[in-house]
Order: structure tokens, then sequence, then C-alpha cells
């Protein structure tokens, strides 16, 4: 099954971002991501992640959420696991 984890960053979290990025790419890279990218505030600066996984179920998505290098370190004031259809792409 394919979920979306969206999440909003803390205001301020700039810097807290650029600082776990490596981790949370390395995450990304030996995990079940399928898609990923940032969301962006009117200055074109990432204030938000877009993650699209691949988990057995809703439990392992919020598992994966919660082991993300950026929920580790607070970074987001918001996480929502949503099941996702993929229907272009």
């Amino acid at each position: 099954m394919l979920f979306a984890v969206i999440c909003t960053d803390k205001s301020g979290g700039l810097p807290l971002r650029m600082e776990t990025r490596p981790a949370h790419l390395d995450y990304l890279k030996a995990t079940n991501a399928v898609q990923a990218g940032p969301f962006l505030d009117a200055d074109g600066k990432p204030c938000g992640s877009l993650v699209i996984i691949e988990a057995d179920g809703r439990a392992a998505a919020e598992d994966w959420a919660a082991n993300d290098p950026y929920a580790l370190v607070g970074l987001f004031s918001d996480v929502r696991v949503e099941q996702w259809n993929r229907v272009i792409g």
C-alpha cells in the first residue's frame, strides 16, 4: 500500500531542517520512500515535507514517519499519514 506522509515544519525550523537534512536523505534512500520533496513557503524556502512511502499498513507507515530523522529532532508541528492511491505516474 502507498501512504502519503504530510508534514508541516514548526515556525523557525529551517536551521534545524538544514542541519538534519543529510540524515533525512539517508533515511529516505535506505527505506521504502517512493517519492519525496519539501513544501515551499512564499519565499521558496522549505517549510514542510511530502513523502510517498510503500508500507504494509497504517501502523507501519506511522512507524516510518515517527522514525524519520526530521521527526526525531522535533522539526514538525504536524504530521499526517494518509493512505494514497496512485492514479497517474
